[in-house]
């Protein structure tokens, strides 16, 4: 909807993105606000948002079905949830690439058992709670919304299927055995927090340590 408020945190892009950004506003309701690491253009978006949920979306993400946005509301509003996610899907990648991001998904719905957890890529709020949480920790560098979606009680909780596209950067940037085990030493060390405030040089590789918008 264009009256729907769009922020986007800028990392100190250089592909032009405050400005790609802003040739839109004469359909939506946007604006860019300062970035940094994920955590902290997160919050700042969030501070500057009145409406009951919020959403935050990857810069890198699209929607697989136009509708998910919409049955994400209908099931939060009507069962009262804290927290939603999707699925990941990856498009244009390699049979490995969707593997691993099938793995992702298998692993998410089996966190329902014990401590259910989303991913930055689409993790849509209820903005109260969001701050009652502590919002996203500024000091962790890496899993930040693992860490975040753990706190939410599992009834407060669900993944709606739909799904969202992704692509295969981060396996390009890193290896697919390297992101398999950090995800598995992050799975296996969910409840050490000191294990979160330790760089894990997720951000090593790019230009200069900070994510791009």
């Amino acid at each position: 909807m264009s009256s729907t408020r769009v922020l986007v945190a800028d990392a100190n892009s250089t592909d032009g993105t405050p400005d790609i950004v802003m040739s839109f506003r004469d359909r939506l309701n946007l604006g860019v606000i300062r970035g940094g690491m994920p955590s902290f253009g997160r919050n700042q978006g969030a501070a500057q948002a009145d409406s009951q949920y919020v959403l935050f979306l990857d810069s890198d993400i699209e929607l697989a079905d136009p509708s998910l946005i919409r049955h994400c509301m209908e099931k939060a509003q009507a069962k009262q949830l804290h927290c939603l996610t999707t699925n990941i899907l990856c498009k244009g990648g390699s049979w490995i690439d969707k593997l691993f991001y099938g793995a992702n998904d298998f692993f998410q719905y089996l966190s329902y058992l014990h401590r259910p957890f989303a991913t930055g890529m689409f993790m849509l709020f209820e903005r109260e709670k969001f701050w009652q949480l502590g919002g996203f920790h500024e000091q962790i560098l890496f899993a930040e919304d693992y860490r975040l979606s753990q706190k939410v009680e599992r009834k407060r909780f669900t993944i709606v299927r739909g799904g969202v596209y992704t692509t295969n950067r981060r396996f390009k940037r890193m290896g697919h055995l390297k992101v398999g085990w950090l995800f598995l030493k992050t799975a296996m060390n969910y409840w050490n927090e000191k294990y979160f405030l330790r760089d894990h040089k997720y951000w090593a590789n790019e230009a200069d340590g900070v994510p791009r918008a």
